[in-house]
């Protein structure tokens, strides 16, 4: 039998663990990591002949012992695809793939759609399954959300999922880097401003990468309203193409099938009218390209107008992105814990009610704060900020000339009460948890940081 070494036994690793157990390989885990909760998992894989190794860090002597059976090496996410272990593996003549990857030889036959972007992939993934599924269409999403795509396919494969009509897919540049193969049937991109720098070095790898995606897809769909996707797509021309756009102008724009909206305020693909544009009750100018972005590929996948229209109508959001929590003394609050970089955020100040009290604040990310910056002086009338990057935060917005208050504490604990205090001052239009930050600072995810934020709110909110 084959043999694959998983690297790291998180989620994804787990996933593709059991997933090419089940296809009949002798499956090998290494995991850096040997804590008590990572031993009772190792436990469990070992029952069902898994060989799992702890404290084992990613170096070319934590793979001695089976470099002359094995064939592959799979990943998961958060590990660099240059990184130098596996560059050496790689002369080695091991393959190195992603979890992603695996995946997508176990779900052979069944159309995926592929979502990425930089922002608003999440929301368009939930968008377009809740569309496919409420036209009785199988249809689970999976991969940057919900079930990893091997934990996906696993199901799929015992028999314990029906089998899909679609898969969706969310696809971050880290799983569509170590994939080159997923070809979907459709491809979405939703947006491209700079992010995981850190990673990828440069904005142009970063594209390219996110691009690659949409070049193998069968129909890629794109979002004209995006700069970045406009500029360096704008001219591409191949069959199957689509484009988005809630404006009359840019690429594609006399084609019969570009989906945008029309000037009586109709979502159109071409000339004909489909259903009217705020049949998505979500706000903001974003929302109404993740509902052009899903609208294009549900029609591509046989849902009706009316059935869409109908969908759209009864979705109710995605937590932690512009989730409105209710009030508090008679001002919305929104968890907006998803906005973990100054684009993200720009958007989620652009969709509520000003003036705002903004909270911001956690582990900071590179990227342009400008267009952020200038929004704070239109849009806000104070800022409470907390977490690691505080401290930095405070400096940029000061320096910009920020004219309002802004206050650090530690952690939201504090942080909200002030936030709160403060909207009552000012006579807020809204309070908003927008963090412009990642949240590993003092959380483990940007879920986690939404949930005590939520957690924080209803303990005080308005009945």
């Amino acid at each position: 039998m084959p043999l694959s070494i998983v690297v790291g036994l998180g989620r994804s690793g787990l996933g593709a663990a059991r997933l090419l157990q089940a296809q009949g390989h002798d499956v090998v885990v290494l995991e850096r990591g040997d804590t008590p909760a990572l031993q009772d998992t190792a436990h469990a894989l070992r029952q069902q002949n898994i060989t799992i190794e702890l404290g084992r860090p990613l170096e070319l002597d934590s793979f001695t012992a089976w470099l002359d059976q094995a064939s592959e090496v799979v990943i998961s996410p958060g590990i660099a695809w240059d990184h130098p272990t596996l560059n050496a593996l790689r002369a080695q003549g091991l393959r190195v793939r992603g979890e992603m990857s695996v995946a997508w030889d176990a779900l052979s036959g069944i159309p995926w759609i592929g979502i990425t972007g930089t922002n608003g992939k999440t929301t368009v993934t939930h968008l377009l399954q809740h569309v496919l599924a409420h036209a009785g269409l199988e249809a689970p999403m999976a991969g940057n959300v919900g079930h990893s795509a091997a934990e996906l396919a696993l199901e799929v494969l015992q028999g314990t999922r029906p089998k899909p009509d679609w898969v969706v897919m969310e696809m971050s540049s880290y799983q569509i880097e170590a994939a080159g193969e997923v070809s979907p049937r459709i491809g979405i991109w939703t947006t491209l401003t700079p992010d995981h720098l850190e990673r990828h070095g440069t904005l142009a790898a970063y594209r390219a990468i996110k691009r690659g995606l949409l070049e193998r897809a069968e129909t890629p769909v794109l979002n004209a309203d995006d700069a970045d996707i406009r500029q360096h797509c704008g001219a591409w021309s191949r069959p199957g193409l689509r484009w988005v756009s809630g404006a009359d102008d840019g690429p594609d724009k006399d084609s019969i099938h570009r989906i945008s909206v029309n000037a009586q305020g109709w979502v159109s693909q071409g000339e004909r009218p489909l259903f009217p544009a705020d049949a998505l009750p979500l706000p903001g100018d974003h929302n109404r390209q993740n509902m052009l972005l899903a609208t294009a590929a549900a029609l591509e996948a046989s849902v009706s107008a009316s059935s869409i229209e109908a969908a759209l109508r009864c979705f109710t959001g995605v937590p932690h992105r512009l989730e409105p929590l209710g009030s508090v003394g008679g001002i919305p609050v929104f968890n907006d814990s998803k906005a973990t970089n100054y684009d993200a955020a720009a958007v989620g100040l652009r969709s509520v009610q000003a003036p705002v009290v903004l909270l911001a604040g956690g582990q900071t990310k590179q990227g342009d704060a400008d267009p952020w910056l200038e929004l704070l002086q239109s849009q806000v009338c104070g800022v409470v900020l907390f977490g690691a990057g505080a401290g930095e935060l405070a400096d940029l917005i000061e320096t910009a000339g920020f004219s309002g208050p802004v206050m650090h504490h530690a952690d939201l604990n504090a942080a909200v009460p002030q936030a709160l205090s403060l909207a009552k001052d000012f006579e807020a239009g809204s309070v908003l948890l927008s963090p412009a930050c990642a949240s590993f600072d003092q959380y483990p995810n940007f879920e986690a940081r939404g949930d005590h934020f939520r957690r924080l709110i209803n303990a005080v909110k308005d009945l």
